[in-house]
């Protein structure tokens, strides 16, 4: 066995600990910033992304790359985690609007 037949391995448990990782921070980010910090995980994507262009290292180059596009896919869970608050599956922040109150 070689090193180049861990690769794939590495690249599978990064990507895993990556989505694992932006759960919670998508359910922070809407309960205390709400929507409009949206985007925040597009600069942070586009920067992954360009970055995973730039660098060599195939696996460093694709875990920027899942990181990037974990970054675009929590600009979506942002607003489908604001839909979860209004439905009552998660808590609200006490302290914020949210666009349902004014009506």
């Amino acid at each position: 066995m070689q090193l180049n037949d861990f690769i794939g391995l590495a690249i599978g448990a990064g990507t895993f600990l990556a989505i694992g990782i932006f759960h919670p921070i998508v359910i922070k980010a809407e309960y205390y910033l709400g929507t409009r910090c949206w985007w925040a995980f597009l600069l942070a994507g586009i920067a992954f992304v360009i970055t995973s262009v730039i660098v060599s290292n195939v696996v460093v180059s694709s875990l920027l790359g899942v990181v990037g596009f974990s970054c675009f896919w929590s600009i979506l869970e942002l607003f489908q985690q604001q839909e979860r608050v209004h439905k009552g599956w998660f808590p609200r922040n006490p302290k914020r609007k949210y666009p349902w109150d004014a009506q």
